[in-house]
């Protein structure tokens, strides 16, 4: 029997609702997504030989379900998912809700309570997903996305930073030509992967399964993303956790990894992204260095220097990026004499949870970067700052928009000169002085 979306979401919102005032809205999601993945997992793969996920005795949904009302319930639920974690090499990973914690659960009866009844809710029908076998993967998925926009708007402005809204994430796919990839050996990979939505978005546009790499600085987020990979069925995918700038964790000879695709929505403006910096050769050849207390052109060099010869990469960043001087408009001036831009899609203000200001995508291909050096090549510009619809707090785009953006960037049309355009190399570094 198929479930219905709407109970499965409103039952996931009770849940949280049980939490509601113990701890801020940015945590309970770590609990909630906990539970949802360990019964998922149980109800899916439970018994089976040969399954993604082993789901041992002693660490299975039904194990927590006997723990209700037992004095040592949240001590006893970290042990159970704990040897989930362990027979998948997931601990650090799924285990870092902590169940047995009287600051966020309350002391004796109360913690005792509050779990039993957590624990409640995820027996209910509408969270059976052992005779879901048609669409449950996507339902699971569409539920966790739920849960991610809805704990991105109550977590308000800092804790937003984990979610990409999926229509944004659709485009940055579409624009860099992921669904024609041919190459089965084909590697994707975030440098600021969140949750893992925008990874996950991007590598259901390629015809078959490619390969995921992503790093969060967060470890739990970095879980979250890690949980978020095998409810959409990519559990092969790789997670890590770690500071790019100052631990980046994907190396090839000592050199950073090299990938055939990037997607990113790194945090704008970052502070601190200096602190224990090890350069990796991202700043070499290019004059100049990002200034200390701004990451975003930090991001872009760590992107392109992440990327293969022929790689592409799609980047969301602030508006800044295309105009701000100093040092990153001898950046800029560097990279566009490199070639390396290939187009800007100037996006509607307000559209993400972590931020009101707008953003462009940046989308970079090293490919046919010698076709756009010199002044016979260009960049082709989108302003689709105008085309949303309002949607409680923040904008969103449409179906309609993401078409016209997409098709209009594929197939390079100009029609209307407002809205896009292919801007010669003349224009933008002799008339706008490499102003973007």
């Amino acid at each position: 029997m198929a479930i219905k979306k709407n109970e499965l979401y409103s039952s996931l919102w009770e849940s949280c609702d049980k939490l509601r005032g113990g701890m801020d809205a940015s945590q309970y999601k770590d609990y909630i997504l906990t539970l949802l993945f360990v019964k998922y997992v149980t109800d899916k793969f439970k018994g089976q030989k040969y399954a993604d996920i082993n789901v041992p005795a002693g660490g299975s949904f039904d194990d927590l379900v006997a723990l209700k009302n037992n004095k040592d319930i949240g001590e006893k639920m970290d042990k159970a998912i704990a040897k989930l974690a362990e027979a998948n090499n997931l601990t650090g990973v799924i285990d870092n809700a902590k169940f047995f914690d009287n600051s966020k659960f309350g002391n004796g009866k109360d913690m005792v309570d509050t779990l039993t009844g957590l624990v409640s809710i995820f027996e209910r029908p509408e969270f059976n997903f052992s005779n879901n076998k048609a669409g449950g993967d996507d339902i699971l998925g569409d539920a966790y996305e739920y849960l991610m926009r809805n704990f991105a708007t109550e977590s308000g402005k800092s804790k937003g930073q984990f979610y990409t809204p999926a229509e944004v994430s659709r485009i940055l796919a579409k624009v860099i030509g992921l669904g024609k990839v041919k190459n089965r050996n084909t590697t994707i990979y975030d440098p600021a992967c969140g949750s893992g939505s925008l990874l996950i978005r991007a590598a259901d546009e390629a015809p078959f399964d490619i390969a995921i790499y992503g790093q969060e600085k967060e470890t739990t987020t970095a879980g979250l993303a890690k949980m978020n990979l095998v409810l959409h069925n990519k559990a092969s995918g790789e997670i890590k956790s770690g500071n790019t700038f100052s631990n980046p964790q994907y190396l090839d000879n000592g050199a950073l990894k090299r990938f055939d695709f990037v997607v990113a929505n790194p945090p704008f403006s970052l502070k601190n992204w200096t602190d224990g910096l090890q350069e990796f050769g991202r700043f070499d050849g290019y004059d100049d260095r990002p200034p200390e207390k701004n990451g975003d052109y930090a991001w872009l060099l760590h992107i392109l220097k992440s990327l293969k010869p022929t790689g592409k990469a799609a980047v969301i960043l602030p508006h800044g990026v295309l105009f701000r001087g100093n040092a990153e408009e001898s950046l800029r001036k560097n990279i566009i004499d490199r070639g390396y831009i290939k187009g800007i899609i100037g996006l509607p203000a307000n559209l993400f949870y972590g931020t009101g200001i707008p953003a462009c995508i940046i989308v970079m291909d090293k490919e046919d970067a010698a076709e756009r050096q010199g002044m016979g090549g260009g960049i082709f510009m989108i302003d689709a700052s105008h085309d949303f619809v309002k949607d409680g707090p923040k904008n969103r785009l449409r179906e309609r928009d993401i078409h016209k953006i997409v098709q209009t960037f594929v197939n390079r049309i100009e029609d209307d000169p407002k809205y896009a355009r292919f801007v010669p190399m003349e224009e933008i570094k002799v008339k706008n002085g490499y102003n973007l």
